[in-house]
């Protein structure tokens, strides 16, 4: 009866381990028995990472664990070994988690680019500037209502890039901050007639249901978007290995056709751009 018992105690504790480790993904791609934890913000939200999941899990017999965090965030779970591999766009961070040590195999997946949305009236002029400070400083000599993530994302550290190009520290009622992602800050911004700096794949992506934004000012060449992979060393995880092997494949011709092609079709136009294109800006 006591073996009966430990038995059923050990079966429980295993369930709860296997719920706990489902519980911590966003989502779980392919049914592999070998796992890689994957941290990133917007390829996931679109649907790029499931795209490139499912061309690489079943060849792996393994399981793509995406946790939806922003690039700050990705990075630390990196640092903290709660992750084994990370789709980021903040370059300074990730050169020096090279340099430190923590992270390796940085390689350049491919781009997008900022755009600055907001109301269709552009109170502020925003579509005058001729840079992406200028159209900052016009927003906030005005006042108008600005969105922030807030939140230490890849696209939170470009926009405080910019409003330091500018020479403004934003501050008061019309600069609102939202510490959500970049589908969430668009539609608060288009509910309440904010400008926000948006990646050109969510505004591609999200568009139709955000009837009252437009595009204002895009083209700084400032405003390209990069992106790279990075995993842990030889060793530091389980899945150290399989994280690297996954890089080698979202570098092949086979992955950089994925993120050259995808959201052509469902929305006529590619939402990224792959390594070779984004190579040519600074990265």
């Amino acid at each position: 009866m006591k073996k009966w018992v430990l038995l059923l105690i050990a079966l429980l504790l295993m369930t709860m381990a296997s719920t706990a480790t489902a519980g911590d993904c966003t989502a779980v791609y392919g049914n592999g028995a070998a796992v890689v934890r994957l941290a990133t913000g917007s390829p996931g939200e679109l649907g790029l990472l499931e795209r490139l999941a499912a061309a690489f899990a079943p060849e792996h017999k393994a399981s793509i664990c995406w946790k939806k965090a922003g690039s700050g965030a990705s990075l630390n779970l990196l640092k903290e070994k709660k992750v084994d591999l990370i789709m980021v766009h903040a370059p300074a961070a990730e050169k020096k988690a090279v340099s430190d040590g923590w992270a390796v195999n940085r390689k350049l997946l491919g781009s997008n680019e900022f755009y600055i949305v907001g109301p269709k009236n552009d109170p502020a002029g925003a579509a005058e500037a001729k840079t992406a400070a200028e159209a900052y400083a016009r927003i906030a000599k005005v006042k108008a209502k600005f969105i922030s993530r807030g939140d230490n994302s890849g696209t939170h550290k470009k926009e405080l890039a910019v409003w330091k190009q500018a020479g403004i520290k934003p501050a008061g009622d019309w600069y609102i901050v939202t510490k959500d992602f970049m589908m969430a800050s668009l539609k608060k911004a288009n509910q309440i007639g904010a400008y926000f700096m948006t990646d050109s794949s969510t505004w591609v992506q999200g568009k139709k249901e955000l009837g009252d934004l437009k595009i204002l000012f895009k083209g700084d060449p400032f405003l390209i978007n990069t992106y790279h992979a990075l995993c842990q060393p030889a060793g530091a995880t389980e899945a150290a290995a399989l994280a690297s092997s996954f890089i080698d494949f979202l570098v092949s011709q086979a992955g950089q056709k994925i993120f050259a092609d995808y959201g052509r079709a469902e929305y006529g136009e590619a939402l990224y751009n792959d390594a070779a294109y984004a190579a040519q800006y600074d990265h």
